[in-house]
């Protein structure tokens, strides 16, 4: 929240873990060149639960549909004022990271190669804190008794099983027992309590990645190379994560965000909470994964993650799918960011 209302309209706004000072359009890189209208979407989703002082610009913009990029520019314009985010230390550069929704083949009964269960919340989780470990649950009796009958769907590398934990929720293209396909969402229904541990991370402390190749194209071409090791690998992290069963009506809908609204590939971000309320508009000044070509648009905050933390910090959604995936796992970029705030 913001700790007190700004006295004059030059003042700072100082909130938990950023600072926020007063900016002019101008300084916003490629401000005039965004295809501003796309934002109207995930706008409009973030008014479903605005953040506080934002009920009547969301009012308007409920009725208000851009005829095209210049109409939303000077609509936010004459509604908003962008502010310059930065760090309690006077830092202004942070972090631009990518994640991404699966989209992965599963069966709903095992056969063949789909043995890698996706498991829903056990009865005694709430009784039993910390839960079972990753290794436990793959090695103990007691673990794997407590989750029999909690198969919601099989997958066929533990891998994708492993993504979708780390990414929280997913999609399935899932063959039905009586041979019809469909997509349905699996999304995040809790986790067993034990700490989370990047298998990236741990790859490098083996020794088999530089920092830099931490990426998850990198972890799947380790994990070929290196079938004998999948397990250490994923012994790695102990954290475990359940899931529910959603249906999945529309398709080009993205999973809720920690702001319960869908998210909007290429217009949504993860932020700390406590630096850019969810609800605001944000302005992003980075690059492309693994090139020098500029990244600068208008996004909405409407999601959050444990890693997301600090002032100038984001986590930029990409969608669903193959291509999703490969950006999301490459992005690890420079970043600025202003933010869009009622005057």
């Amino acid at each position: 929240m913001v700790t007190a209302p700004p006295a004059a309209a030059d003042a700072p706004i100082v909130r938990a873990r950023s600072r926020w000072l007063p900016a002019d359009w101008s300084e916003l890189p490629g401000w005039s060149t965004d295809a501003t209208r796309e934002l109207w979407p995930a706008l409009q989703r973030g008014c479903d639960k605005p953040a506080p002082g934002w009920e009547g610009v969301c009012v308007a913009a409920r009725g208000f549909q851009p005829g095209n990029d210049a109409d939303a520019r000077a609509w936010l314009q004459a509604r908003l004022r962008p502010y310059r985010v930065e760090a309690p230390d006077g830092t202004i550069e942070g972090l631009a990271t990518g994640y991404f929704e699966p989209l992965i083949e599963a069966q709903r009964q095992p056969r063949a190669a789909f043995r890698v269960p996706l498991h829903a919340l056990p009865d005694d989780l709430a009784t039993r804190k910390p839960w079972w470990t990753r290794q436990q649950i793959d090695t103990l009796p007691a673990a794997q008794a407590a989750l029999r009958g909690r198969e919601l769907a099989y997958v066929a590398d533990p891998l994708d099983a492993l993504l979708l934990q780390v990414q929280g929720s997913g999609r399935l293209l899932l063959s039905e027992g009586n041979g019809t396909r469909r997509q349905v969402r699996v999304a995040y229904a809790g986790h067993n309590d034990q700490p989370y541990k990047s298998v990236g991370r741990w790859l490098i402390e083996q020794g088999e990645l530089r920092p830099e190749q931490a990426s998850w194209p990198a972890i799947r071409a380790w994990a070929r190379s290196n079938p004998k090791r999948v397990q250490e690998l994923l012994w790695s992290n102990p954290r475990y994560v359940f899931f529910k069963e959603e249906p999945l009506p529309d398709p080009q809908v993205g999973p809720k965000g920690a702001q319960a609204v869908p998210l909007t590939p290429g217009r949504s971000i993860a932020v700390d909470p406590q630096s850019v309320p969810y609800g605001t508009p944000v302005w992003l000044d980075t690059t492309e994964p693994l090139s020098s070509t500029p990244l600068r648009r208008l996004v909405m905050a409407q999601d959050t993650g444990s890693a997301i933390t600090g002032a100038v910090r984001a986590d930029y959604f990409w969608g669903w799918g193959k291509e999703a995936e490969a950006q999301a796992g490459r992005m690890k970029q420079p970043l600025r960011m202003w933010v869009l705030w009622p005057r």
